[in-house]
């Protein structure tokens, strides 16, 4: 029973697969049909006239919204390769030549549903990224909570923001003290503390406990709501990019066009026509350069990288400038430990373990942080007495009779040590000369330790960019909303050629823009909110999908949903090799046409011919085109 519901049920979703497929693509479908039945009345039932009747009537039914559609892409200046089988098509209709005219039709249309249908399978796969994107608030009223949607946020609101919620709307915080990550906004890796009063930006993500905030904007008017507008405008500014396929059109439909020209000159035949536009018809440009561009993207899509389009898979492989933005992109975008200072002769792993162990009980992004690497490192930490958070300095508790204070450098300022406090001071300086953050320890009031974060270069970085040399990128930049300090010791580990640091969003897209004057494919790849409106002005975006935002997911052409920007390496090789035999299928396909528009133009080659050599053709190159997968 259970296998024969199962049996049901597969049927069930195979059918109303194929019905979902007829309905998107009802042009191919119905000439599919048409020639096969005008094949079994033609030769089975040996009835050539009605055979004939019904490829007719498919040709014209079929043919005609391929014709319309071709002239009103014509009319906006769109020259493709579309138009020779246009032509093709209304000359089967003048001479009354269906067979090959089906053919015609059933090779335009499904080559347009192919790609198509490729594409929808990626955007599919974009969409359940973008899902992920928060829509609604928790508002306060009446001493309920209510959820309602971010678009009927009024100003005054009350909101209740969870821990790990994305801040809705413009507001400030109204009590406790916040911790907020806004590296997706700013670039800076640390999470900020948030007073009461403090402002509160869109788009950043509460790291701490819950608190409460008020409405200082509406969503249209929010930090969120700008970038995604200027994303837009960015997007509208955006020249389309010519497709491979196109190209080799431009030059190709004249040629045919003259060529049949030639034809009817010296044959007289208006058949003499169809049968060089029947062999012209560029099954390399309508079937072998999508099916190599799929092939080329499923293949991305197998590794974790989403490619929207084929002509963003042609581009990057053209990339000789790749720009960066810094944290979470090319870093991890959190804090790491980097050191520990040591002093009045304190081991380091005594005040890492003494440290967490008071840490373990705090919410702080920092403080996580430390527990986790001491747990690494020793294991099961011990439970403090009497822990308190000690507001705007850090915490303390007891540990087998010793009182522990991790904070902010307030907690060695009654130091009456002069010595110790100058020692202190210069480390200080030096260390946020580099500009990093710092988490003082103190034991039974003697200062003992500094530990010292910063953000980390992901695995793989220096490799990759030496390799973008052998890709043929003349230049490597990063872009940085972090301080000059930070986004300079990134640099130089990482080996690009030059940084900008202190950016806002608008003076990225400036900068994108100063390198498209100079470079001709400039290539972007970034994480956060900050990086959307340079994704969408770059030749190329690529956005970090996997802890990303959805706004700089949607603003980009290419989405890694694997948290591994190597994998930017790997697009660029998938695009040349993608290219590289898209570009074999073209050049054997069109050579061969050629070849068989001459013969067809003496009138050695008459249409039903000429659609069966253009069909084994199509065969031809499109399984070289498969080497793409």
């Amino acid at each position: 029973m259970n296998y024969k519901y199962k049996y049901l049920k597969d049927l069930n979703f195979i059918f109303s697969k194929i019905l979902l497929f007829i309905k998107r693509y009802p042009i191919p479908v119905f000439a599919l049909i048409g020639l096969v039945s005008g094949v079994i009345f033609h030769w089975f039932f040996n009835q050539p006239d009605m055979g004939h009747w019904i490829w007719l009537v498919t040709l014209i039914i079929g043919g005609t919204p391929i014709i319309l559609d071709t002239v009103r892409n014509m009319i906006q200046r769109h020259f493709a390769a579309d138009i020779i089988a246009m032509l093709a098509i209304i000359t089967a209709i003048l001479s009354n030549e269906a067979l090959p005219g089906v053919v015609i039709v059933i090779m335009q249309s499904g080559g347009k549903a192919l790609e198509d249908h490729a594409f929808r399978k990626a955007s599919t796969s974009l969409n359940a990224l973008l899902a992920r994107s928060p829509q609604v608030a928790n508002r306060k009223k009446n001493d309920m909570i209510e959820v309602i949607d971010v678009n009927s946020i009024k100003i005054g609101d009350l909101l209740i923001v969870r821990p790990g919620d994305l801040i809705p709307v413009d507001g400030h915080v109204i009590n406790n003290n916040a911790i907020i990550d806004e590296s997706a906004l700013t670039g800076e890796p640390i999470p900020k503390t948030k007073k009461v009063s403090d402002p509160l930006f869109s788009g950043t993500v509460n790291v701490g406990d819950a608190f409460e905030m008020i409405t200082d904007k509406l969503n249209a008017e929010s930090q969120y709501s700008k970038i995604v507008q200027m994303v837009r405008k960015a997007q509208e500014e955006k020249a389309p990019i010519q497709r491979l396929a196109d190209r080799y059109a431009v030059w190709f439909t004249p040629i045919t066009i003259f060529i049949s020209l030639f034809g009817w000159i010296i044959t007289g035949k208006l058949e003499t026509i169809l049968s060089v536009l029947v062999v012209a018809t560029p099954c390399s440009l309508i079937f072998a350069t999508p099916i190599a561009i799929i092939s080329g993207i499923n293949k991305a899509a197998k590794l974790g990288i989403i490619v929207k389009s084929g002509s963003s898979l042609e581009q990057i492989g053209k990339a000789d400038t790749i720009v960066f933005d810094k944290t979470g992109t090319i870093t991890l975008g959190t804090p790491r430990i980097e050191k520990i200072i040591e002093i009045n002769n304190v081991n380091s792993d005594d005040i890492l373990l003494k440290a967490a162990c008071i840490e373990q009980l705090s919410s702080h992004p920092a403080a996580k942080v430390i527990t986790h690497k001491a747990q690494e490192k020793f294991g099961k930490l011990p439970i403090p007495n009497n822990f308190h958070e000690i507001s705007g300095i850090g915490v303390e508790g007891f540990l087998n009779g010793e009182h522990i204070v991790v904070g902010s450098q307030s907690i060695f300022e009654n130091k009456r040590d002069s010595q110790l406090l100058q020692k202190i001071s210069d480390l200080k300086k030096q260390i946020q000369f580099k500009g990093k953050m710092l988490a003082f320890v103190n034991i039974n009031n003697t200062p003992v330790g500094i530990i010292v974060f910063g953000d980390i270069l992901r695995s793989g970085v220096k490799s990759m960019i030496k390799h973008f040399r052998k890709l043929g990128v003349k230049k490597t930049v990063i872009l940085s909303g972090d301080s000059f300090e930070n986004s300079q010791i990134i640099a130089k580990e990482a080996g690009v050629n030059s940084f900008e640091a202190n950016l806002l969003p608008e003076h990225k897209v400036n900068s994108i823009k100063k390198l498209r004057e100079r470079y001709k494919n400039v290539i972007m790849v970034g994480d956060g909110i900050n990086d959307a409106p340079a994704l969408a002005v770059s030749t190329v975006g690529i956005a970090m999908g996997a802890h990303g935002t959805a706004v700089s997911a949607e603003a980009a052409d290419i989405v890694l949903l694997v948290d591994d920007v190597t994998k930017v390496s790997d697009t660029i090789e998938i695009s040349k090799r993608t290219i590289h035999i898209a570009k074999q299928s073209i050049y054997v396909g069109l050579g061969a046409s050629f070849i068989f528009m001459v013969m067809a133009s003496f009138g050695s080659i008459p249409p039903t011919i000429g659609a069966l050599i253009q069909e084994i053709l199509d065969v031809a190159v499109i399984l070289n085109a498969l080497r793409a997968r």
